[in-house]
Formats: structure tokens, sequence, C-alpha cells
């Protein structure tokens, strides 16, 4: 797990001295100074902090983060629905953390690095998944849950979902 170490010093945390720690960094992402960032404005600020993150671990946590504040009523202003502000930040950071292990747990059981899982895959990865938690007595039955399209391959979007569920099952 190469991306997990990096990402583990985020500060997520909700004592002062990280809120501090992530308004400042909120700051550094927001060139503008207008109190939302962009997606675009989070993938430059994650590239300037040296993090190079998958483009869509970062995708799955933006969308996530704005999704939970659209839901709470968190959001300020309607300018905000499809912007983070520095209420949802820790929300994308928090998300980041756990889609980045869900994006290798992924890239590890796509041996034909396609970014798509397909059944074989699925089931030859079953152990590594065990190793988490995450318990399957039905591989088949499991894989066409996860794949919600019903396409056939498991893509990130698909699985990172069904692993917010039963890898963090706290989020829910």
């Amino acid at each position: 797990m190469k991306l997990v170490p990096v990402m583990e010093n985020l500060p997520t945390d909700k004592t002062a001295a990280q809120k501090k720690e992530r308004r400042d960094m909120f700051h550094g992402f927001d060139p503008n100074g207008n109190g939302y960032l962009s997606l675009a404005e989070c993938d430059m600020g994650l590239i300037h902090l040296g993090k190079k993150v998958p483009k869509p671990v970062i995708l799955r946590s933006y969308k996530a983060a704005n999704q939970v504040a659209q839901e709470d009523g968190k959001n300020r202003t309607s300018a905000g629905e499809s912007y983070i502000e520095f209420s949802e930040f820790r929300l994308f950071l928090v998300h980041l953390k756990k889609y980045t292990l869900l994006w290798e747990i992924f890239c590890s059981l796509d041996t034909g690095n396609d970014h798509r899982i397909d059944l074989q895959e699925f089931k030859k990865g079953i152990k590594k998944l065990a190793k988490l938690g995450v318990e399957i007595d039905d591989a088949e039955k499991e894989f066409k849950i996860i794949d919600a399209d019903g396409g056939g391959q498991i893509l990130f979007e698909e699985f990172g979902d069904w692993g917010l569920e039963h890898v963090y099952p706290e989020l829910n």
C-alpha cells in the first residue's frame, strides 16, 4: 500500500491544532480566496502538497463530501452546491483517506491493470478483503451486488460505494 501512509498525516482530527492546520490548507487550496474549492482546486492543492492522488480518488472524495454537506444542509449559500466550503473540507480529507485505501485494494484486485475487476479477479481477491474484515460467503452474488450497472465488470466508483459500506461501516 503505497499511498496510504502518505495520506495518514492529513489533518482530519477535530482538535484545535488540526482545525487550524486544515484552515491553512484550505486557504492554500483556494488561490482566488473566494471561500469555495472546485474539484480542480482540490486536485492542484494536493499536487502542491506533493500528494500524487489518483483522479478517481479525488473525484469520489469530493463528491462524497459535497453530498454529505447537501444532505445535512451545511452549505451556506447556493453557490456552494457544487463546491466545497471550509465546513466540508474535513469531510473531503476524511474521504480522501478512505478512498485512498479503497483505491489500493481495488488496484490489487485488478490484476489485468485495466481499471476494472472481473469476476475471476474478484474471486482471487476474496482473501485480501477478508484481511480487512470483509467476509464474503458467495463471491458471485456479492460481485453482482457491487457491479451496480450490471456491466460484468466492477468499476472503481462501484467498488468505492461498496467499500465505504463494508470496509468503513462507521461512515454509514
